[in-house]
């Protein structure tokens, strides 16, 4: 049987891809002030989650996903990627938002220029952080709903 804290984790990445979509929309629709307040919601959410893999994987460990065949290797693909990118959300995410909130509180000159660099970061944070939430969650069925281990 899984360890309750997955299913926390898995609902933590799911509240996160939401967040992360409607401060998209909000974004789209320039409504600045809902978009960030949005994107702050995420990074709180996204830090929570942060904080209960690592409790997890410090005082439980990992999983071994035990499926054969295509999906092992469909899993093992999801899984590399998601990791790898996983790691430069952290760093990514506090940039955006750091330039975010610069854009919005400095002044005129400034802000335009604070603007511009939180447009270029977001245009590669996003994708990846949207990536990884979504990632998260489909590692999480496949390997506790879908293929869950088979216990002896």
């Amino acid at each position: 049987m899984a360890h309750p804290i997955v299913h926390i984790n898995a609902l933590l990445n799911s509240v996160a891809t939401v967040l992360l979509v409607l401060a998209f929309v909000f974004i789209k629709l320039r409504w600045e002030r809902a978009h960030r307040n949005t994107m702050f919601a995420a990074l709180g959410v996204s830090a929570v989650f942060l904080c209960c893999y690592l409790w997890y994987h410090y005082h439980v460990g990992s999983v071994r996903f035990t499926e054969q065949g295509a999906v092992r290797y469909v899993y093992f693909a999801i899984l590399i990627s998601h990791v790898l990118l996983a790691i430069t959300v952290p760093f990514l995410a506090l940039w955006s938002a750091w330039l975010g909130t610069k854009a919005m509180s400095a002044g005129e000159g400034a802000s335009l220029e604070f603007r511009k660099r939180h447009k270029q970061v977001v245009r590669w944070a996003y994708p990846i952080w949207l990536y990884v939430s979504v990632t998260g969650v489909l590692v999480y069925l496949m390997l506790y709903i879908w293929f869950p281990p088979i216990r002896s």
